[in-house]
């Protein structure tokens, strides 16, 4: 881990000082508007969520919430001993055929949960001595999560915010985030528009979070510790290997060193499994677990791209198997 250190003491959440600023709130009413005529992911299906109309997201007015707990499962620098305060949310704007998640995001396990209910469990996981609130699958989301963080903050949050996306976001909703996120961390999943569009049925998902998580990481920059080494603020890039190297590994650790910086902590996961729709009629050719020598492939990419900073227990695995 490279040394990017700022004392706990001295750290304060980004969105602190919007809402002292009065723009928090303002914020919440932009973002409110623009769910009318929805454009807030790459998708732009301008239907009316405002009306709890919805397309592809299966998302309307408010957000619905699949669970939300401590998570001792996340980057060792977000969940340190107390975990990463999580909150999962249903619904998504992919269609990820693998997706290890299928009940919350494809069949919409969970409540319905307005802002007031979503402002209590970030103050809950804070009460239960998270070391962040950790916001997963967030894209489709963003006027939702500010109307319930404004109700938080003015009750006494005060945690670092995790935005935890697939990376299929607009330039809207990060530039309506720009000053409440402390830490981005994005997956990047697919570098080939065609394998994007098989697997994940949105062809133009590379352009989309090339272009995103390059606005993140102008936000945020290159991650930063606290002294007991986790995370304040920065980007977190995910990657998932995938069998037969359908991803594009080596394009995308190479772009990730190029255009962030080698300095970029880089989680190169090794957890794929089939799940979802994947079956030996339906995608056939990634109904299996990727191998000890693929993942040792993407480790050798990893360092052929210069990338300095990858996450150490996807380094312990590699060593393990």
């Amino acid at each position: 881990m490279l040394a990017r250190i700022q004392p706990r003491a001295s750290f304060r959440p980004a969105y602190l000082s919007l809402w002292k600023s009065g723009e928090l709130a303002r914020r919440v009413e932009r973002a409110l508007s623009k769910l009318a005529d929805c454009t807030l992911c790459p998708r732009a299906c301008h239907v009316d969520r405002l009306a709890d109309k919805f397309a592809v997201c299966r998302s309307g007015r408010h957000v619905r919430v699949g669970s939300y707990f401590p998570h001792f499962g996340e980057e060792d620098c977000l969940r340190g001993t107390r975990g990463s305060g999580t909150i999962f949310f249903s619904g998504c704007n992919l269609r990820c055929v693998f997706c290890q998640n299928f009940e919350v995001s494809w069949q919409l396990e969970g409540d319905i949960t307005p802002p007031e209910k979503l402002a209590a469990m970030m103050l809950e996981l804070q009460a239960r001595g998270c070391h962040n609130i950790n916001l997963v699958t967030p894209e489709h989301l963003v006027p939702q999560i500010l109307e319930g963080l404004l109700i938080a903050v003015e009750s006494g949050l005060r945690l670092p915010l995790v935005y935890n996306t697939s990376a299929y976001d607009s330039l809207d909703s990060l530039e309506l985030m720009d000053g409440m996120v402390d830490i981005y961390m994005p997956d990047f999943k697919f570098w080939d528009p065609e394998m994007a569009r098989r697997y994940i049925r949105a062809p133009n998902y590379p352009e989309a979070a090339r272009r995103a998580i390059k606005e993140m990481h102008r936000q945020v920059g290159s991650l930063v510790f606290d002294e007991d080494n986790l995370a304040l603020r920065g980007v977190i890039v995910r990657h998932l290997v995938m069998p037969g190297g359908i991803a594009g590994t080596r394009e995308i650790l190479h772009w990730i060193a190029q255009e962030l910086g080698p300095d970029t902590y880089v989680n190169v996961m090794p957890q794929y499994y089939p799940a979802g729709k994947v079956s030996d009629k339906e995608h056939a050719e990634i109904n299996r677990s990727i191998t000890l020598q693929e993942f040792q492939q993407a480790l050798e990419f990893a360092d052929e791209s210069g990338l300095q900073d990858l996450d150490r227990r996807s380094l312990l695995r590699a060593t393990m198997q």
